[in-house]
């Protein structure tokens, strides 16, 4: 992953919970695979229809709330989902994301529209949607939690870096 994100937004509301993500009656006994084809249909029933592999989800706030379902990263993986926009996580969410190489951004979603094109700046800290002024502006992330996403997430990370060391 370069520092640099690029995909058409898919827009979910807020107070999505990692229940929703992935409902619990799909898991017993079946893949990620399959349950990815059912997730957020809760919410939005043709969401994954839509969806392309590399599109950046733009969710309203508290998205990846309740429980620390890993599942619920693991299908935004199948998806292909590039990176999550929202104007806030659930911390464990957000940590899951991080440690299995999912881009999350906190920031003020109110002018992305569905199917705007992003990009998404990591090292500066921007958004902004093509044809449009303004954007959005968050904290740019760390070099080492760029790090972790580049490399595909925490375990990739520490098969290639053993000794916690980044260049």
């Amino acid at each position: 992953m370069s520092g640099i994100i690029q995909g058409r937004a898919r827009i979910l509301p807020a107070e999505i919970n990692t229940d929703v993500h992935c409902s619990a009656k799909y898991m017993p006994g079946k893949n990620t695979e399959y349950v990815a084809q059912h997730a957020f249909e809760q919410i939005d029933a043709g969401f994954v229809g839509r969806f392309e592999k590399g599109d950046i989800i733009v969710a309203g706030k508290n998205f990846g709330i309740n429980s620390s379902r890993e599942q619920a990263i693991q299908v935004m993986r199948v998806l292909g989902v590039s990176a999550v926009v929202s104007p806030a996580f659930g911390r464990q969410f957000f940590r899951n994301a991080i440690n299995n190489g999912l881009a999350l951004m906190e920031c003020d979603i109110s002018a992305i529209r569905e199917g705007d094109e992003l990009s998404i700046d990591l090292t500066a800290g921007t958004l902004k949607a093509a044809g449009r002024d303004g954007g959005c502006t968050f904290a740019p992330l760390p070099r080492e939690i760029q790090s972790l996403l580049a490399a595909g997430g925490l375990i990739p990370f520490l098969k290639e870096h053993p000794d916690w060391k980044i260049a």
